[in-house]
């Protein structure tokens, strides 16, 4: 964490450097006043083209950071895709399953009723002929 403070903080105790440097150099320098007044705008234009370089510096590595957010969303906006589509086969999967045992029980079901309704009428034919052989005298067979 110290070393993202390093880079504003880090700017701020340059500048800050910068001046105190400055006046000290204003004060101890055995030179001229035009050639401090020089010196120091040359040390304002070297402070100002430090403050650029960070600034641009900076903005390449908030564009990078935001780059590689973009690029991790994609991933996992991707990789949920993919899951969330997995689990929708593996629904259609299912229901179609069920579906065709639900097709399956059904015919069974059918297949039950026509079997009984079959006994049903078989039965009621064999009693049928029995009361007709009961019914009817011998002689008339």
């Amino acid at each position: 964490m110290s070393d993202n403070e390093s880079g504003v903080g880090g700017f701020g105790w340059f500048l800050a450097g910068l001046g105190i440097g400055a006046l000290v150099g204003v004060l101890y320098a055995p030179k001229s006043g035009k050639e401090t007044r020089d010196d120091i705008v040359a040390g304002a234009l070297d402070a100002r083209e430090k403050a650029n370089e960070y600034y641009n510096q900076g903005v390449q590595q908030a564009g990078q950071y935001i780059d590689q957010g973009k690029q991790a969303v994609g991933d996992y906006l991707s990789k949920g895709k993919d899951v969330a589509g997995q689990y929708v086969d593996k629904g259609k999967d299912a229901l179609e399953k069920g579906r065709t045992q639900f097709s399956q029980y059904v015919d069974k079901g059918k297949e039950l009723i026509q079997n009984q309704g079959d006994a049903v009428s078989a039965a009621v034919d064999a009693g049928k002929d029995a009361y007709v052989k009961t019914a009817t005298p011998p002689e008339n067979l």
